[in-house]
């Protein structure tokens, strides 16, 4: 089966010249590109790296399979986008993509969102529910959040995973599901099982094909399409002349660590936009809200990828020479080389920051 991609890093770009204007007063400007692309309907997954890269084609393996798939990665790195265009691809297209959240539901409602329920099952069941397995019905069941998921109904749903059959809460007639199930978590599952905090049994039946996403430290070289993305986004649904970032502002979001991910870039430059009074978006993070406590930390090794990343982007991509990113670096091109090799950067997208064109309509519905 031939799968016709469509993610935003890899749109048709119409104009691929970004403009880049500077004068001795005002710092240089990275122009916003108002082009149209196609849209599909596919989820917009936005950047070029190589990191990115590698989950898209996991996800193009899997999505035909049918199989269950989990997964994991900080906050904010766009675990459902990954999950619906999982869907999207698959064999059950044309079927329901339903989501639930395992957290957002009291844990004495659990086994009736997800099962559904006959009249008088509990106190307040006055008529027949029907639960998210039902209602994903030749279609995807999107179980985000499924560390908290509690204990007594692991088995539960390591039934229904299984055999493809439940019972409604306080029914006895048996039910077929006919239903894909994906799984997302920010958690460590195998830390839990050690713990004896969540069955290993359903852990091993729900990592049939585990995707771990990328965090945001991980692909820098995203962060610029991700900003122009988000701005030309938000500027648009507020009705604001944004014509161009300012490059400052640009280097300061690329440097910035972003412990939650594509959702607290994307969260800041919303903010910028409202504040912004010109066409030219600037901003300062430092009116950034504090990050979250036990946030992941920078590595060594992700502080060096970063800055082999910005030498790279500096010089376009040249390795060697007087004015090439060795030089820049002190570093012996061989061993630069080296270097780039074990940390897997490519000169060639190091220096891909062209702006991308999007269609207008397109909203961010979530990190990617």
């Amino acid at each position: 089966m031939v799968i016709q991609t469509c993610w935003a890093g890899e749109a048709p770009v119409l104009n691929h010249s970004a403009s880049f204007d500077s004068d001795d007063l005002v710092s240089a400007k990275i122009a916003l590109d108002d082009s149209e692309a196609r849209d599909n309907g596919l989820p917009r997954i936005v950047g070029n790296s190589a990191a990115l890269r590698r989950v898209l084609e996991m996800v193009r393996i899997v999505a035909p399979a049918d199989a269950t798939v989990l997964i994991t990665g900080e906050t904010g790195t766009g675990k459902e986008l990954i999950a619906e265009a999982i869907h999207k691809y698959g064999n059950r297209s044309q079927g329901p993509f339903v989501k639930f959240n395992c957290a957002a539901i009291p844990a004495g409602l659990l086994e009736s969102e997800l099962f559904g329920h006959e009249r008088g099952a509990y106190t307040g069941a006055l008529a027949r529910g029907i639960g998210r397995f039902e209602r994903a019905n030749r279609g995807t069941l999107f179980l985000d959040e499924i560390g908290d998921l509690p204990l007594e109904l692991q088995p539960k749903l390591l039934r229904v995973i299984q055999e493809k059959q439940f019972e409604r809460l306080g029914g006895t007639g048996t039910i077929l599901a006919d239903v894909r199930v994906i799984c997302a978590t920010h958690r460590d599952l195998v830390e839990m099982v050690d713990q004896r905090e969540f069955r290993a049994d359903l852990f091993y039946r729900l990592s049939v094909f585990p995707i771990k996403l990328p965090t945001l430290r991980e692909r820098p070289e995203d962060i610029r399409l991700l900003v122009h993305h988000f701005a030309r986004h938000y500027a648009a649904r507020m009705n604001k002349s944004i014509t161009a970032i300012s490059e400052e502002f640009m280097t300061a979001l690329v440097r910035h660590s972003w412990p939650g991910n594509v959702r607290e870039l994307q969260n800041f430059i919303e903010r910028s936009i409202i504040l912004s009074k010109s066409s030219v978006l600037t901003g300062s993070l430092m009116d950034r809200p504090s990050a979250q406590k036990g946030a992941a930390p920078v590595t060594l090794e992700e502080a060096e990828r970063w800055h082999i990343l910005q030498t790279l982007w500096q010089t376009n991509g040249v390795v060697g020479g007087q004015k090439g990113a060795a030089a820049r670096l002190a570093l012996p091109r061989t061993t630069l080389i080296s270097k780039m090799r074990r940390l897997r950067i490519s000169p060639r997208r190091s220096s891909t920051f062209s702006v991308l064109p999007e269609a207008r309509s397109s909203a961010p519905k979530g990190p990617a």
